[in-house]
């Protein structure tokens, strides 16, 4: 069983859920739906329902509060808890506001990084869309500090999260395409050293076990090489970096995927919309996405812990 949860009260994640459920009856009986026992009340069926948050709460579409922040937080604890007991198989998260979240204590930057404090693990963001597949080196933190990130260790992390999303999405041989940090990838040192001497000497002896993975590309040009089938997957360096181009391309239809923990966690690839929650607009394209790929991220990691693949 998978478990919903519904972001924040006042954003669009309550009625793209409730869509969902609509929209998928059977598979709905295998979902456990996580929020405000008002929302709960009006939802079509579902496998479970859980509340949360003091009863007697209503929220109201666009306007955000405090109370409905915390609705928003305790859901995410309660998944969390659920899934490492062993109750839910995986977390399909509705979009919060780390905005409101800040206002009443939660201290995470988002929700990628609580998943992994509650699971443990070393956490790699991640997107899918309709044509592009992206894995982030570095997410949350400021552009001057990137290099600071341009170790060993996050590189191999990385990979080995962007090799299990490809393989996960059907494909044998992953073929990684490398983002260089530098303009033109350091122009061969003209431009910055980076990608000789710091990242090509990472890269090099991880090809015997990734074979797939490209030398330093450009990431002017990469993405668009993805595109025309030459990479499966692109290791960008920095946020803006990958989830720029992502953005552009497959906006309505992408995922955000949370790898590198135990247990699986996607959501949509967008925000909490206030602006236009209620009124029946938003496109429930990527909330539909995330719970398809959650489910093949559960059944290829029950497939690999057989043996099967």
């Amino acid at each position: 069983m998978l478990a919903f949860t519904c972001g924040d009260p006042a954003g669009v994640g309550p009625e793209i859920i409730g869509r969902w459920l609509a929209d998928h009856p059977n598979e709905a009986k295998g979902i456990a739906v996580i929020g405000a026992e008002s929302w709960l009340e009006t939802l079509p069926a579902a496998g479970a329902r859980v509340a949360v948050g003091e009863g007697g709460f209503a929220a109201r579409p666009g306007k955000p509060t405090e109370e409905g922040a915390r609705i928003a937080w305790a859901a995410m604890e309660r998944a969390a808890e659920g899934t490492r007991r062993g109750e839910f198989g995986g977390v399909v998260t509705g979009p919060v506001s780390k905005e409101w979240l800040a206002r009443v204590g939660y201290k995470f930057p988002g929700q990628t990084e609580f998943f992994a404090a509650r699971w443990g693990g070393e956490p790699t963001m991640a997107f899918s869309g309709g044509r592009l597949r992206v894995v982030l080196l570095s997410w949350h933190i400021p552009l001057r500090e990137v290099p600071g990130v341009l170790t060993p260790a996050n590189f191999v992390r990385t990979i080995v999260a962007a090799d299990e999303l490809a393989r996960a999405e059907g494909v044998a041989a992953p073929r990684i395409g490398v983002c260089g940090i530098n303009p033109h990838a350091g122009e061969a040192g003209l431009l910055g050293r980076d990608e000789i001497d710091v990242i090509e000497p990472i890269l090099a002896p991880l090809r015997e076990r990734f074979p797939g993975l490209s030398r330093c590309e450009p990431g002017d040009t990469l993405f668009g090489r993805q595109l025309r089938g030459e990479f499966d997957v692109v290791l960008a360096i920095y946020h803006d970096q990958g989830l720029a181009p992502l953005k552009v391309i497959d906006f309505d239809s992408s995922v955000n995927i949370t790898l590198g923990l135990p247990h699986v966690r996607t959501s949509p690839d967008h925000g909490t919309a206030f602006g236009i929650a209620g009124q029946g607009k938003a496109s429930p394209t990527s909330f539909s996405n995330a719970v398809a790929l959650a489910r093949r991220l559960v059944a290829f990691r029950a497939a690999r812990g057989s043996g099967k693949v």
